[in-house]
């Protein structure tokens, strides 16, 4: 029998919120174990016997805001525990330099969001964290507690949840301000896009690493370098690029979508050509600084069928995990009994979403949303979602946390590569949005006062 973890479906868990911690607790929610960070080296982090003051002594001050040791120490720590990686001293000094232009980047942004009156809300930031917890199945407070087991302090995701969210919204206030999408603007678009039908098209991510002064360009190549190493060495490419892209794309791991090769700047285009999927590029100087992308997937524009299915599922959560299948406890006898009696009962897709919002809990969602049924893994699981009858209910589909029943409410053939007016208008927004956020940084880095106590930062 497939296993199956109640939740969102993979296809759903973008965005940089979702992503920080997702290869320390994804596995952990399927029902395998997770691999652990290893503890980071007296090059990260002062040891437990050094004394407090070289933890807090200043790295930089930022139009009076200081940043400390003790903050470059704990941004090492939470990228160690995103990627489950340990880091050598080697590459902790190799990441040093970036971590701190980060944070001073970090820092002049919240103060000028806090500048044009925008304020990010304590309730903003326990909403981003629980968002974390839910699409992790993890439950309430677990995410602090799995920080605090690996020496993360809380802040230090709280910081960085803050500055990106103030930050994303202040663009977009002031871009909603100033530009507009017409319909002429679409209509160009969706013109071009018909002259182009038939030609590659690429799924793209980025990091992206600025070069805000030229005599920081080596450091931005070696830094970037590192990076690219880690990823050859496992590090996720979503992970890695929430923690270290200054790119808007960083929201969302990373991720730039479907994009064509005159979108993108000439020498990325010309690596993109040549690259098969799935590879890493190496460091590709642009404008303002170095990108490193991965090609996700190539498509024909203007064709790419697919099968989408929506549905409604019912989950029974276990109160404490299922370790041993042969001998399970008396509340998951009692779930997979319920779970047999919803297959047993429920007619349709209507049917199935009412007993659905009575069974689960806040965290597991009735309605996944729509999913392309050829990117749903594992493959056993997939076969299904193709094959069950529209509104029949699934056996009971049992994993580590919980039992769900599942109705496939449709399916149909869809050309995923034609694109909308919608899409099209959210892409020009967000190449406005960038532009912008590149602009506005360069300007802050011009005005700030930065002492910064790293040569060459």
């Amino acid at each position: 029998m497939p296993t199956f973890r109640c939740g969102r479906f993979p296809e759903g868990l973008a965005g940089v919120l979702a992503l920080l911690l997702a290869s320390s607790t994804a596995s952990l929610a399927a029902g395998t174990p997770a691999r652990a960070a290893k503890p980071l080296p007296s090059a990260a982090a002062p040891p437990a016997d050094q004394p407090m003051a070289d933890a807090s002594r200043i790295a930089a001050v930022v139009n009076g805001d200081v940043i400390s040791e003790a903050d470059i120490a704990n941004r090492a720590r939470l990228f160690a525990l995103s990627t489950g990686m340990g880091l050598s001293p080697e590459v902790i000094d190799r990441l040093r330099p970036q971590i701190l232009r980060q944070l001073i980047d970090e820092r002049l942004r919240v103060q000028e969001a806090q500048r044009r009156k925008i304020v990010i809300q304590d309730a903003q930031i326990a909403a981003a964290i629980k968002d974390i917890e839910t699409r992790n199945n993890m439950q309430p407070g677990a995410l602090r507690a799995k920080l605090a087991s690996d020496g993360v302090s809380a802040h230090t995701l709280i910081d960085q949840i803050r500055a990106q969210l103030a930050w994303s919204q202040m663009l977009r206030e002031i871009v909603s301000q100033r530009v507009s999408v017409s319909d002429s603007d679409v209509a160009e678009q969706q013109k071009l896009a018909a002259q182009r039908i038939g030609q590659t098209e690429y799924h793209l991510a980025e990091i992206f690493i600025p070069v805000d002064d030229p005599a920081n360009s080596a450091d931005a190549q070696r830094f970037a370098e590192t990076v690219i190493s880690e990823l050859h060495a496992g590090a996720a490419f979503a992970v890695v690029a929430a923690q270290f892209s200054q790119a808007q794309s960083a929201l969302e791991g990373g991720e730039l979508g479907w994009v064509q090769i005159n979108q993108l700047d000439p020498a990325v285009a010309r690596i993109v050509t040549q690259m098969p999927v799935g590879a890493i590029s190496n460091p590709v100087r642009v404008p303002g600084g170095f990108s490193v992308v991965t090609l996700q997937a190539k498509r024909e524009i203007g064709n790419e069928m697919a099968t989408v299915a929506t549905m409604r599922q019912a989950c029974m959560a276990f109160t404490t995990p299922l370790t041993d299948p042969q001998n399970p406890t008396e509340q998951q006898r009692q779930a997979l009994a319920k779970a047999r009696s919803i297959g047993a009962t429920v007619k349709g897709c209507d049917q199935m979403e009412a007993v659905a919002k009575a069974t689960n809990a806040a965290n597991h969602p009735v309605d996944p949303g729509e999913v392309r049924v050829e990117g749903v893994n594992p493959p056993a699981f997939r076969q299904l979602l193709e094959t069950i009858p529209l509104g029949k209910p699934t056996e009971p589909l049992i994993s580590r946390d919980g039992i769900a029943v599942i109705t496939v409410c449709t399916r149909e053939q869809r050309n995923l590569g034609a694109i909308t007016s919608a899409e099209i208008q959210h892409r020009l927004v967000e190449e406005r949005v960038e532009m912008l956020s590149r602009q506005t940084m360069r300007d802050l880095h011009r005005k700030a006062t930065i002492d910064s106590r790293d040569h060459g930062v």
